[in-house]
């Protein structure tokens, strides 16, 4: 949970301008990445670039924490149960867990994206409980909440795999090539041996643009169904087929389904680095090694 609070919170301004231009937000919709960071704070306060960040941070303590204890929970099943070893179980158990963590905090997840897609003056929701209850009691009940949740699924299951797999991969290839020069004892347990932290950081790093290349076509779908009936064209964007079709044909591959992807780079690398550098550290300080 405390890993998740740290990365989501180091890049929440990437974030806001991230859902901006992925949804293309008619006040920025001209705008790159680097005009529209500068935009933000004039038009909105330098408060502006963590708008929603309240709502990220009650969803992403329990989707951490979720996530990362559901991926060690995997690991052992299916080594235990499948007898499957190696990188593959990695590139399963991530997968697994990141499904696991999305099924169980995306309503929160959506009224994150709903209240950082807002701009200054045309506040729709007053805030997290006032968003609840309007997707609740305007957009079908609890199914309201689960907009969007088939691309999500399907673009996490590859992001969290190849996340996880990227990461201990490297760690476990680093450990084995180079103990002394990559390596140093846990503080909790001087038997196990962990990267140091500038090459935690680095694995961290690799991993994050690895997974965000190969799943970012369907963030983009995910973003526009999430915001619904917010967005003008909402009623072509209804399931993940069609979304993904209408944002190709009305904006291509580059400016479309990647439309961001230099900016979810720079967020997602360090975010990615100092989610798995301070789960490492909290591993250690936790007496869990």
């Amino acid at each position: 949970g405390v890993a998740g609070c740290c990365a989501k919170t180091t890049t929440a301004p990437l974030d806001r301008v991230k859902i901006l231009l992925q949804a293309h937000n008619h006040h920025y919709k001209h705008l790159g990445v680097f005009s529209t960071l500068c935009a933000v704070p004039k038009k909105e306060g330098y408060l502006g670039l963590y708008k929603g960040n309240g709502a990220m941070m009650i969803r992403i303590f329990p989707y951490g924490a979720i996530q990362f204890m559901a991926f060690d929970q995997y690991k052992k099943v299916i080594k235990k149960q499948l007898g499957i070893s190696g990188h593959v179980h990695r590139l399963m158990a991530g997968s697994m867990a990141g499904i696991t963590a999305v099924i169980c905090t995306y309503p929160l997840d959506m009224v994150r994206v709903r209240l950082a897609f807002q701009v200054k003056g045309e506040h729709r929701y007053m805030g997290i409980i006032h968003a609840f209850k309007m997707i609740y009691t305007k957009e079908g009940g609890f199914r309201g909440f689960y907009r969007g949740l088939m691309p999500t699924v399907v673009g996490m299951a590859p992001y969290a795999g190849f996340s996880f797999f990227t990461f201990g991969t490297l760690k476990s290839i680093g450990l084995a090539q180079a103990p002394n020069l990559l390596g140093r004892p846990s503080l909790d347990n001087p038997d196990v041996l962990v990267l140091k932290t500038h090459v935690n950081l680095l694995c961290g790093g690799i991993a994050g643009a690895i997974a965000q290349t190969i799943s970012y076509p369907l963030d983009v779908t995910r973003r526009r169904m999430q915001l619904g009936a917010v967005l003008p064209d909402f009623e072509k964007c209804l399931t993940m087929v069609q979304t993904l079709k209408y944002v190709y044909q009305q904006h291509g591959i580059r400016r479309g389904l990647y439309r961001g992807l230099s900016l979810n780079y720079i967020r997602c690398i360090p975010s990615q680095a100092v989610a798995f550098t301070t789960y490492e550290l909290m591993k250690q300080f936790l007496h869990l090694n």
